[in-house]
C-alpha cells in the first residue's frame, strides 16, 4: 500500500475528534465498524480460539493443575504454550486484526493471519523465557520452593507483585496501546506482508507489557489449569474492552490480592486451586507431558 493509499485508508476510518472522550468514541466507532466490515475474519479467529481451547482442555486432562507443576520438556511446553496463547488471546485480538484488515484494503485474510502470527510469536518467546526462569529457579533453589516450604509464599508474592503492577504507569501506558488499536495502527503502519508481521509483533509486545504480570499470576496459581487460564483470559479481555479502564485494572488488582491472601491463610478454601500434595493433585503429570 502506497503512502497516499494508506492515508486514504486512514481517512476512511474517520478524522480523530478533539478531546479524550471524542478520541475514545472515535476508537470505538472505528473498531465496531471494522468488526461489522470483516465478520468472516472475526469468525475465523474465534473458531481458531475455540479450537485452541478444546485442544488445551483435552491435552491437559488428568495433569497436575496446581502451582509449581513441572513444565516438562522445552519442546512440549513451547507447543502447549503457543496453543494456550492462541486460546486466551485470539478472541480479544480479533477486533484489532479486523481493523488492520479494513485499513489494509484488498490485503485479504492472509495478512490478517500474518498479523496474528506476529502477535503470537512474541508470546511464544515470552513463554520460552518463562520456561528458562522456571528451570533456573528449580536448579538454584530446589526443595526450598516446594509448596509446603517456600512455594506457597513465593506464589503469594508473585500474585501481590502482579497486583501492584496493575496500578503502575507502565501498565497504564501499555494498556492504552492495547485499548487504542486505531491509533496504534495509524501511527505505526507498515506495508506488505512483512509489515503485517512487524505490526503484529509490535502489538504483541505492547500486550506483553500490559499482561505479563497476569501471566505470572497464572504460573503462581497453576499454569496447566484450564480454570485459571479462563480467569486470566477473562481479566485480559475485560481490561481491553470495558469502557471503565480504571475499574477493570483495580478490580483485577483486588482479585489478585484476595487470591494471595487465600494462599497464605487457607489455600484449600481458594475455589479452583489444586493444592500440591492434596488428594486432587495429579500424580501422573510427567507421563502426560512427555507423550
Amino acid at each position: 500500500m502506497s503512502l497516499e493509499a494508506r492515508r486514504e485508508g486512514r481517512l476512511s476510518i474517520g478524522t480523530t475528534p478533539p478531546g479524550a472522550r471524542g478520541e475514545a468514541r472515535h476508537e470505538l466507532a472505528g473498531v465496531f465498524g471494522a468488526v461489522r466490515a470483516r465478520p468472516s475474519m472475526i469468525a475465523l479467529l474465534f473458531v481458531l480460539g475455540a479450537g485452541a481451547w478444546w485442544w488445551t482442555s483435552v491435552r491437559m486432562a488428568g495433569m497436575d493443575a496446581g502451582p509449581g507443576t513441572d513444565l516438562g520438556a522445552l519442546g512440549w511446553f513451547a507447543g502447549v504454550w503457543v496453543v494456550m496463547m492462541a486460546a486466551m488471546m485470539l478472541p480479544s485480538l480479533s477486533p484489532t486484526v479486523a481493523l488492520y484488515a479494513k485499513m489494509a484494503r484488498g490485503a485479504g485474510w492472509a495478512r490478517g493471519l500474518l498479523f496474528a502470527f506476529g502477535y503470537l510469536a512474541v508470546w511464544a518467546a515470552a513463554g520460552v523465557l518463562a520456561y528458562g526462569l522456571f528451570r533456573l529457579g528449580a536448579n538454584l533453589f530446589g526443595g526450598a520452593l516446594a509448596w509446603h516450604t517456600g512455594g506457597r509464599w513465593l506464589a503469594a508474592a508473585v500474585l501481590l507483585a502482579a497486583a501492584a503492577y496493575q496500578l503502575t504507569p507502565m501498565k497504564n501506558a501499555c494498556l492504552q496501546q492495547c485499548r487504542g488499536p486505531l491509533r496504534f495502527l495509524r501511527d505505526g503502519w507498515r506495508d506488505g506482508s512483512r509489515g503485517a508481521l512487524q505490526m503484529g509483533a509490535r502489538n504483541g509486545a505492547w500486550c506483553l507489557g500490559c499482561c505479563w504480570a497476569l501471566m505470572a499470576g497464572l504460573f503462581a496459581l497453576g499454569v496447566m489449569s484450564v480454570t485459571w487460564m479462563a480467569l486470566t483470559a477473562g481479566l485480559i479481555a475485560l481490561e481491553k474492552t470495558l469502557p471503565w479502564r480504571r475499574a477493570a485494572t483495580w478490580s483485577a488488582a483486588g482479585l489478585l490480592v484476595a487470591l494471595a491472601a487465600g494462599l497464605l491463610v487457607d489455600p484449600h478454601s481458594v475455589p479452583g486451586l489444586v493444592v500440591p500434595g492434596g488428594v486432587h493433585s495429579g500424580g501422573h503429570a510427567m507421563s502426560q507431558m512427555t507423550r
